[in-house]
């Protein structure tokens, strides 16, 4: 189990004990593995802007309107309900602001930075959504449909 290291913990690497030692070992391979796997995620969100969709020209884009239908028809089979995947729930507003697993997947105001543009615009390998061999059940969005959803985030995601 990681525990980390705080400022007073500092005083058990003057003691001999093997016990202390061990929890210190412990508390920095913790830190280390947490660092590694912040910047494996950091990286995987990373997206060429520039082959993102344009940016739809719509203005006032409402989730209830506009993005939750599109979300109904991709992505409600499999994020919502008792096990959404990557613990990822679409099915309403709240749930789709909260994020999952992985963190935010979605970033008011800021459409380029946030994943789920990335994931139906399928700039992230591996995790391209829907996933490719879901795609006859459930249909990629169009880059039509991204920009929506990129005009729905960068107006707030309201």
């Amino acid at each position: 189990m990681f525990h980390p290291l705080t400022p007073s913990d500092l005083h058990l690497l003057n003691r001999p004990s093997t016990m202390n030692r061990n929890a210190i070992l412990v508390s920095v391979t913790g830190l280390l593995a947490a660092t590694l796997i912040a910047a494996e995620h950091d990286n995987a969100y990373k997206v060429d802007v520039s082959k993102l969709p344009p940016v739809s020209s719509r203005q006032n884009v409402t989730f209830a309107t506009d993005i939750k239908p599109l979300m109904e028809k991709s992505c409600v089979k499999c994020h919502s309900g008792e096990r959404p995947k990557g613990r990822l729930k679409l099915d309403t507003l709240e749930n789709a602001l909260k994020g999952g697993g992985s963190g935010k997947a979605i970033i008011a105001g800021k459409s380029a930075e946030s994943p789920i543009v990335g994931y139906t615009a399928d700039l992230i390998t591996d995790m391209e959504m829907p996933p490719v061999d879901k795609r006859t059940e459930f249909p990629a969005l169009t880059k039509e449909q991204v920009g929506l959803l990129r005009a729905w985030i960068d107006q707030g995601a309201k």
